[in-house]
């Protein structure tokens, strides 16, 4: 939906099942036409879309796309921001480090990320900006020589050129948004922000790479990384980085206890990867790549620790109790920076796409219930820094 101060705020669908595009748009009139009504029902109504590579490669056939045009005006709905982060399936069965693959080292990750704006330019409201998000790079783990191939920065810089061509020749404003993200290639916001400067100082005309690559900051990664948002965010701004997109999200957080130790392995599951911070006075003092990594070293996890965060994403509006917490905080500071900044973002999206695979105690009886109370949470906290509907 588009807020009073000139936002966007949707839902990213990776909450939903969708490898290929029947499956996509089941999920579309299956689930988010439901939120829709409980939301925003005579408004305009925003879609945060998870497009994966055979959804994208089948939404890309003429027919279908001017389909899929004709259902989002009979809709009255809209999208404007793509997550192109997973390339492959994201539901169901083992993603992992897999999530990374392809990275931006490989053709296939910047000819699938160029297909996405090729679509979201095709019905992309007259005045919107759009956006697309992604990897950061690759993971550390893939290149441990501690160098990122050159290739990487050249399929980027060559992305940021085929971006620029749409955008003149639509008339649209397009970025790409690069997510930090624990153990990413780049994963806290000096990271960041080195990685980018290299990346601008190899291009032959850097203000136009800086216009159409830019940051897609979640806010569960970066509280994971126990960072200020304030101090981040003020970082990018100072290094001239481009917000691309603001991701609600909100992470685990627990005293390494007895007790919350065991209650974390209830998190612990065979899907996705739950990196793990550790920190003692807010400085971080280790990284371990999984839950249960962590879990079975605990003794040595916790030597010199008095906090774990968890890249877990849980509710926005549902702290995760029995003695643990969550980094919502973070979401909030974030949302006090941007009303003083208001015109530094226009994407908002909240993505929590851990509903399958939540303990049940936080996990709504049906999805479209656990959504609408995210919303409302949201929208709650948006109000109250007058940037609401």
């Amino acid at each position: 939906m588009k807020l009073s101060q000139g936002h966007h705020l949707a839902y990213c669908t990776n909450v939903h099942r969708g490898n290929n595009w029947e499956e996509t748009f089941f999920s579309l009139e299956q689930y988010v036409l439901q939120v829709r009504r409980s939301v925003c029902p005579d408004k305009p109504y925003a879609i945060g879309l998870r497009l994966g590579a055979d959804a994208a490669g089948e939404l890309s056939q003429p027919d279908t796309l001017d389909r899929f045009k004709r259902w989002l005006d009979e809709q009255n709905a809209y999208v404007f921001t793509i997550n192109g982060f997973p390339h492959g399936n994201f539901h169901g069965q083992r993603v992992k480090e897999d999530v990374y693959r392809p990275d931006w080292t490989d053709p296939e990750r910047l000819s699938y990320t160029l297909r996405l704006f090729t679509i979201l330019s095709s019905f992309l409201p007259q005045g919107v900006e759009g956006s697309v998000s992604t990897l950061p790079a690759s993971f550390k783990e893939f290149h441990p020589t501690g160098k990122l191939p050159d290739v990487a920065f050249d399929h980027l810089l060559e992305c940021a050129k085929e971006i620029e061509k749409l955008s003149l020749k639509n008339g649209q404003d397009l970025h790409l948004g690069l997510e930090p993200e624990p153990l990413g290639w780049f994963e806290t916001i000096p990271e960041t922000i080195r990685f980018l400067n290299q990346l601008f100082d190899r291009a032959e005309d850097p203000e136009m790479v800086r216009r159409r690559i830019g940051v897609n900051y979640d806010c569960c990664h970066l509280a994971i990384e126990y960072e200020d948002a304030r101090e981040g965010l003020d970082a990018l701004k100072n290094a001239g980085i481009r917000l691309s997109k603001l991701h609600l999200s909100s992470a685990l957080s627990a005293r390494p206890t007895v007790e919350n130790l065991n209650t974390l392995k209830n998190y612990t599951e065979e899907v996705y990867l739950h990196q793990v911070i550790i920190a003692q006075d807010g400085q971080v003092t280790g990284r371990m790549k999984d839950l249960d990594i962590a879990l079975k070293k605990e003794k040595l996890a916790s030597m010199n620790a008095d906090e774990w965060r968890v890249h877990f994403h849980v509710p926005l509006h549902a702290s995760p109790g029995n003695g643990l917490r969550d980094t919502r905080k973070h979401v909030t500071d974030t949302l006090d920076w941007l009303a003083e900044n208001q015109g530094a973002c226009t994407h908002l999206e909240m993505e929590t796409y851990t509903w399958e695979v939540l303990p049940e105690e936080l996990r709504s009886v049906k999805v479209v219930d656990q959504i609408t109370k995210e919303y409302l949470w949201t929208l709650t906290a948006l109000n109250k820094r007058g940037l609401g509907e």
